[in-house]
Order: C-alpha cells, then sequence, then structure tokens
C-alpha cells in the first residue's frame, strides 16, 4: 500500500473515530455503520482521483459532488434523477429533513431517537467533516491544521452529551488525530528522508532503525500529551455548567456543608411538555389527604429577574437535614395541617430536582441529594437524579384566610431588595398596566386578587401553548399586547408586575396535581407541566397563586372571606383537562421508539449547574481560566512562533561573519604570525578572560545555518527539500521549481556556492550578505504565491517538522549519554582493596 492510501485510511479512521463521540446523542446508534460505508466510498473515490492524477482542487469537487449523490441516493432516492443524480426535488427533500432534524434537535433530549432528519444531520456532518479532513491531510498534505474539524466534531458531541463517558470519546478522538500526525510523519520520510544538513546515518541494517526513530519519538510525545491532556484538567478549576452541560455533573464540594447551585430558564422545556403527542406518566403519588387541589408539586423557584429571563439564583447547598426548619413569614395564627405524600417517579424521568409538595419539612430518599435553604428544594449531587426514585414528604398545606393575607404587614427591607427588584430594561408598560389594573386595591393582598383576576378572568387572555416563550425584555410587553401564550407567560408577567407593586414575588416551576387513578393513587403526565407565581406576605409566607386560565386551581383564600370582605368575587377558572384522568395513559414506564426522551423526559428544568458562588468565581480560578484559555489560544501558532524564531536565530548569525572575518587577518597568534597564517583566534571577552575560537567553523557554522534557513524557506512555500542532491543541484531545483527572477535565482546559486566552499574548500573563509540573499528568496516566493500558500507558509509551515526531528535527536544523544554513564559506574571498582586486586 503506498503512504498516500495508508495516509487517507488514517484519515477516514480519525474521522470515524472522533464521530464515535456523537454515539451517546442519539438511539439506537445504527447510524455510525452508514456513516463508516458512505465515508469509505468518499474515501476511494479520493483515492483513484488523487491517482489520475485530478488537481487538487478538482479531487475536492469530485469527492464533494461524489458525497452529495450518496446522500441522495440514501435519503432522497424516490426523487433524484435515476435515483442517485441530485435535481430540484431532491434538494426540496433533503432541505425539508434538515429542517424536520432541526427541529428534532430542539424537541428532543438526549439521547433522542433516530428520525430521518437526524440521521440526515449525523451521516451528513461525518461526511462532510471526513471530507475536509481528507481534502487537508491527504490532497494539500497537511495534516496538522486537519485536527481543526475533528476538534469542532468532537466539541459540539462532548458540549451536548456530558456524562461520565466523556473521557473514553476524547481518548478515541485524540488517538486518530496522533495516528493521522504520525502516518503523515512517517509518509514524507518515507518519500525524502532527512534533509541537508541532518544527523549521519550508518549504513547497513542499523539505518532502517535510525529512520524510524522519529516516528517511535512521536508514539512517546503523543502517549505523554495525550496523558498530559487527560489528567492536567482534573487539577484545573472546574468549567462545568455552561449552556451545554449535560445531566449528571453533580454540584457542590461533596458530601460535606457548603458549594453552590444554580440553573436556567424552563420556557423551552415547559412548552414542550405540555405539547406533547401523548401524556406520558412522569411520576404517581399517594397521599393522606383528600384535599389535593393545592398539592402543586414543586420543582424550584425561579427567583432571580434580569428583565430578560427569570432563573434561579444562585443558592449555597447544605446536607439534607432530619427536619426543615418552619418555611420563612409563616406565623403560628396560621392555619395549617401535616400531610405525607409517597411518590414514585417513572423510570426515564431524569430529573435533577426532586419535585416536592410545598412547604416540605420533611423528606426520606435514598441516594446523593442536597438542600438549598432559601428554596426549600433537594438536588441530586454528582449525577443523582430521579430516576426510577421511590421517596416520602411530609409537607403542609397552609391556609391562611383573605383576611390574613389582606392585614399582612410590610415584608422586610431584605425581602423588599431581593424580591422586589425590578431591572431598568423592564418596558414601561409593564409597570403601568399593572397601577391600571390595581386601581383602587387598598393593601398588597388586594393589588395581587386583583392581577389574578385580570389574567385569569376579565383581562381577556388566550391561553395558547403553541405561543413561543419569547426572550428580551420585551417579551412580557408583547405578551401584555397579544394577550395569548401558557402558564409561563402568566406567571412571568403577574410576578414582574406584582413587583413593580412593591410586592415580594417570584416565579415557581412543578406540576399541577394531577389526575385520579381508580387504585386511589394521582398520576402525573407530562402536560400537567406548570409554572406559577409565588407572592410573599408577612405572616404567611410564599403563597401561590394561579393567573393561568384553564389551568389548575384558584386558591381558596383569594375567594371572598366569609368574615366579611369587601372584596369582588373571582370567578375560577374551569378545571385543567390535566385533572381528569388521561384519555391513553403510558402503561409503560419506558419511553417509545417513536416518543422517547423528550426533553421534558429529563426533567422540566434543564439540568445546569455550576460550582461558582454569590460574589463571582475567586480571582485564582479566573487567572487560571485566563492562562489556559492563552494555552488553548497559543497553541495553534507554535509551528509559527517556532518558525520566526529559528529564522531570527539562522540569519542573525551573518553578524559573526564580518568579525570572522577581521579576527582571521588580525587576531593571529605569535605562532601563527610566524607560520604566515592560522585559523587560531584569540579575542577578549567582556570579563576578560580569553576565548579561542576558529574563523573556519564560524564560517561554516554561518554558512550552513543560512543555507537550513534558505531550504526550509522553499519547503514553506511547497519546494519539498531532497537530500540526493548536491547544493548546486538543490539550488538548481528551487530556481526552476520557484519560478525565479534572475536576481533571485542568483541569490540562490550564491548561498549553495558558499555551501560548497565550506564543504571542500581547504580553509573557508566567511561570506557577507547570506542573510540578504534568504531574504530575497522568501520575497520572491512570496509575491510569486497564491493567498493560501502565504497563509500556510506563515501560520503552519512545513520545516515546522524539524521539531520532531531534533527532539528525536536529542532523545537518542541523552539514552546513548545515560548508557555510557551507567556502563561506566558499573566498571568502576567500589573499594580500594578491589582496585589493587
Amino acid at each position: 500500500m503506498s503512504g498516500r492510501a495508508r495516509l487517507a485510511l488514517c484519515a477516514a479512521a480519525a474521522t470515524l473515530m472522533a464521530a464515535c463521540a456523537l454515539l451517546p446523542l442519539v438511539d439506537p446508534a445504527t447510524w455510525i455503520l452508514q456513516a463508516a460505508f458512505l465515508l469509505a466510498v468518499q474515501t476511494g473515490v479520493g483515492a483513484l482521483t488523487r491517482r489520475v492524477p485530478l488537481a487538487r482542487p478538482l479531487t475536492v469537487a469530485v469527492q464533494a459532488l461524489v458525497t452529495l449523490m450518496l446522500l441522495t441516493l440514501v435519503f432522497a432516492r424516490q426523487q433524484a434523477i435515476a435515483g442517485i443524480v441530485p435535481g430540484p426535488e431532491a434538494f426540496h427533500r433533503l432541505g425539508m429533513l434538515l429542517q424536520a432534524g432541526t427541529d428534532d434537535v430542539g424537541r428532543f433530549a438526549i439521547p433522542a431517537p433516530l428520525s430521518e432528519g437526524i440521521r440526515l444531520m449525523m451521516v451528513g456532518g461525518v461526511l462532510v467533516i471526513g471530507l475536509a479532513v481528507d481534502a487537508l491531510a491527504v490532497t494539500f498534505r497537511s495534516a496538522a491544521p486537519a485536527g481543526l474539524p475533528l476538534l469542532a466534531l468532537y466539541s459540539v458531541a462532548a458540549g451536548l452529551s456530558g456524562g461520565g463517558a466523556a473521557w473514553l470519546w476524547f481518548l478515541l478522538a485524540a488517538a486518530g488525530y496522533l495516528m493521522l500526525l504520525l502516518a503523515e510523519g512517517r509518509d514524507r520520510l518515507s518519500q525524502w528522508g532527512r534533509v541537508f544538513g541532518g544527523a549521519a546515518r550508518t549504513a547497513g541494517p542499523e539505518s532502517s532503525t535510525g529512520a524510524l526513530a522519529p516516528v517511535r519519538t512521536g508514539r512517546r510525545i503523543g502517549a505523554v500529551a495525550l496523558g498530559i491532556a487527560l489528567v492536567v484538567p482534573l487539577g484545573l478549576p472546574a468549567l462545568d455548567g455552561g449552556l451545554l452541560d449535560g445531566a449528571g455533573r453533580g454540584v457542590g464540594s461533596g458530601t460535606g456543608g457548603g458549594g453552590t447551585i444554580s440553573a436556567v430558564n424552563p420556557l423551552v422545556s415547559l412548552r414542550d411538555s405540555l405539547n406533547v403527542n401523548e401524556d406520558r406518566q412522569v411520576m404517581s403519588y399517594r397521599t393522606n389527604t383528600d384535599d389535593t387541589q393545592d398539592l402543586y408539586l414543586r420543582i424550584v423557584s425561579l427567583d432571580d429577574f434580569d428583565g430578560t429571563a427569570w432563573k434561579p439564583a444562585q443558592r449555597h447547598i447544605i446536607d439534607v437535614p432530619d427536619t426543615f426548619p418552619t418555611p420563612t413569614g409563616l406565623g403560628g395564627d396560621v392555619r395549617r395541617t401535616e400531610i405525607r405524600t409517597r411518590i414514585a417517579a417513572a423510570d426515564w424521568y431524569a430529573q435533577d430536582w426532586l419535585p416536592m409538595p410545598y412547604p416540605a419539612s420533611k423528606v426520606n430518599i435514598k441516594g446523593n441529594w442536597r438542600y438549598e435553604p432559601v428554596g426549600r428544594t433537594l438536588v441530586g449531587d454528582h449525577g443523582q437524579n430521579t430516576r426510577g426514585a421511590q421517596y416520602e414528604v411530609t409537607s403542609l398545606i397552609v391556609q391562611p384566610t383573605a383576611e390574613q393575607l389582606a392585614n399582612a404587614p410590610e415584608p422586610s427591607d431584605d425581602m423588599k431588595r431581593d424580591y422586589t427588584n425590578v431591572p431598568s430594561s423592564l418596558p414601561p408598560v409593564v409597570g403601568r398596566t399593572a397601577r391600571q389594573v390595581t386601581e383602587g386595591a387598598q393593601n398588597h393582598y388586594e393589588q395581587a386578587v386583583k392581577l389574578q383576576d385580570y389574567f385569569a378572568v376579565t383581562g381577556g387572555f388566550t391561553y395558547d401553548t403553541q405561543v413561543q416563550a419569547g426572550s428580551g425584555s420585551a417579551a412580557i410587553a408583547k405578551f401584555l399586547k397579544d394577550k395569548e401564550g401558557f402558564c409561563v407567560h402568566f406567571s412571568f408577567a403577574m410576578a414582574a408586575m406584582a413587583r413593580t407593586l412593591g410586592i415580594p414575588a417570584r416565579v415557581a416551576v412543578g406540576f399541577t396535581p394531577g389526575s385520579p387513578q381508580g387504585d386511589g393513587s394521582m398520576s402525573v403526565g407530562l402536560r400537567d407541566a406548570h409554572a406559577w407565581p409565588e407572592l410573599y406576605f408577612e405572616g404567611i409566607g410564599w403563597t401561590r397563586f394561579e393567573p393561568t386560565p384553564n389551568r389548575g386551581s384558584v386558591p381558596s383564600y383569594t375567594q371572598p372571606d366569609s368574615s366579611g370582605s369587601d372584596l369582588p368575587d373571582v370567578p375560577k377558572p374551569s378545571t385543567s383537562a390535566s385533572t381528569a384522568p388521561s384519555a391513553a395513559p403510558s402503561a409503560s414506564e419506558s419511553c417509545s421508539a417513536e416518543q422517547k426522551k423528550l426533553e421534558a423526559c429529563s426533567g422540566v428544568l434543564p439540568q445546569n449547574k455550576a460550582g461558582s458562588g454569590d460574589d463571582g468565581p475567586p480571582w485564582y480560578k479566573i487567572l487560571w481560566w485566563t492562562l489556559a484559555g492563552a494555552a488553548v489560544l497559543a497553541l495553534p501558532l507554535v509551528p509559527m512562533l517556532w518558525r520566526l524564531r529559528s529564522r531570527s536565530l539562522r540569519l542573525a548569525s551573518s553578524q559573526h561573519a564580518p568579525a570572522a572575518e577581521r579576527l582571521s587577518r588580525t587576531g593571529r597568534t605569535a605562532r601563527g604570525a610566524a607560520e604566515g597564517f592560522t585559523d587560531d583566534i584569540e579575542v577578549s571577552s567582556p570579563a576578560g578572560e580569553d576565548t579561542s575560537l576558529r574563523a573556519s567553523e564560524v564560517a561554516a557554522t554561518h554558512t550552513l545555518a543560512v543555507w537550513r534557513e534558505l531550504t526550509d524557506t522553499a519547503w514553506d512555500y511547497g519546494i519539498v527539500p531532497d537530500d540526493a542532491l548536491t547544493p548546486r543541484k538543490a539550488a538548481a531545483r528551487i530556481v526552476r521549481i520557484g519560478q525565479l527572477e534572475p536576481g533571485p535565482a542568483e541569490s540562490v546559486h550564491r548561498v549553495a556556492g558558499a555551501v560548497e566552499r565550506v564543504l571542500y574548500a581547504p580553509q573557508p573563509r566567511p561570506e557577507a550578505g547570506l542573510a540578504d540573499d534568504v531574504r530575497r528568496l522568501r520575497v520572491a516566493l512570496r509575491s510569486s504565491s497564491s493567498r493560501t500558500t502565504r497563509l500556510r507558509a506563515l501560520v503552519a509551515p512545513r520545516s515546522a517538522i524539524r521539531v520532531v526531528w531534533d527532539l528525536s535527536e536529542r532523545w537518542t544523544a541523552f539514552k546513548a549519554r545515560w548508557a555510557t554513564r551507567t556502563a561506566s559506574l558499573l566498571r568502576r571498582p567500589s573499594s580500594p582493596g578491589e582496585q589493587n586486586g
């Protein structure tokens, strides 16, 4: 097998190994077999076109055309001409599949079902990356930049999937890339060996071993680099918690107290939960109370409002206490009833937050759970979630009266500061509408009831789950204008309007009570996902309101009190369809093949958690992140930086040539003067010490360094060095391939002549101006090359491969010195007696 064919196979294998990181995203993973077959065909087409041979751009174009025909054959065969040639209908079909795949990606959680759209995205994506890798590494003979598309493929997969096996996918992708680099290096070595000026090799059987030394060293360096890449991140500060962070990362700092937690906005998940085709059961529960209309299963509260979205504030988490403290603000004169609820979550429902009746006072559950005191919620630690969990919750049913709520005193300053804050970006229409709706109200309670009545009954709002949740500061204003939306819109708008009135408010997310079953249990389905506002009243605490029409139940304390209140009657919204038994409940607790693993299956809330504190990350973490980012950004620039430094050092040696010439004429020793000429020269150092130099050695070092720079410059612009040629023939080859003008051509021949004199003259003399000759060659090659070639010569110079060779030579020399020293120590006598014996 030829070197280029071997390199093409390595490129395809590297692409496939990096694509394995996509396996956790889709179930089943049979698409990888189809992608592997099509990738093999694509690679074979590239190998055939390169043997013709075609121009490099034409080779890539042929591969791209064949890839498009393969995708057409697999995904749009009926719409194509002759089943394989894409036409307008085929392109329309592929476009529809891509759109459907995009919608499925936004709808389904990981792992998503293998729909046609997702399969096209997965297979097509692998083929596109494979084409880029093959073009860079094989067609254009540049394997190093081929790591960029491989990195892009792995990064997308790792960012979406997460999970405990992420290290395995990284190991596969990194191994594939290293294999590609080694294959390219070995192919280059097999074609033209070491360039002029490299270490000499002995003839005979040992020469083959020497030729493979860089390859062996490359393997060792790759193994060390891969190990460092796997181990070093363990010591860096955690960077999880981003938008693409997956489930199961855990929170806090272990089993002890402390740690923090945060999460993101649940808008999309809630809408998808409400729009599912099948109202599948999320959990079931039994409780010892018959009054379940207020038994909302609360997951988390959203108490941080920045004008764009509501989201959970970063909170400290602690170990779960045996008994939770009394809820904030709840006075002793408020009626309450303690109940117990046994809850069983479905096997597919993997939610990091634990759904519980609010306010809970005790939780009996197994596993790694932590307690967030402010929101009175439980959250999974280090991968813990609700999948198949069975637990018992002791909670309170708080039953304040309308009179108690109306007579509630003003909340504390701390409560107002934390929960009445409204950002300046909130449109003025929100506060203006709140004041108009609550005009005439005597207290915060009357204002809250008027707001609830406005949204649920009198305001003309329509409940519609198909409305997009929206984002930005104008989302609430748009909702107030259009008057249509679902629970997210109603709860967010009412909470924001309550804050403008000085009422502490937040939004809770969870489930409505669910549907009663024949065996006495309650069934909670996906369509029971809900969001509602919670308003704070001093002496009562956080109190639920229900502004969403046709959803849930209006709390009894928002109805007129029997003690005599002048508040108007608030009509009760009709019962939600979710409170009736499901027409077709899911009999299985595992997801179906078509509608399995919806985003809501993983929980109403995205499970993003970060480990940063309330005051932001400490300075040392910021420093670590900055250094790590700088290292990542600087890594692709290493070949360019090495090349710039080597050019500077080689050409700077020309400064020694005039000095050596002057010393050769005036600095002879007495013995040299008597003989008429010598190469021994004595110079005085700044410290006053005499240092002996050889003008011939200075000349040779300078000339060979300039010649190395000349051949490397030509190499960077595509003229591969050939160490089988003499300097004179090598110079003629550079002039011919580079199509140089007479001026630059004369400079190349001048440097070659200087090299021959250094190699063969009895007493070589240093020559000035050779560095300028190399600069003239570089200017000539740059002016006659394309923009791509110039960019490649600057950013990813081909001659940077010398780094590997230098490391190989140093490693070989180090082993030789170590072996010599070890042998001498073993031969050394251990005592004076042994020396005399």
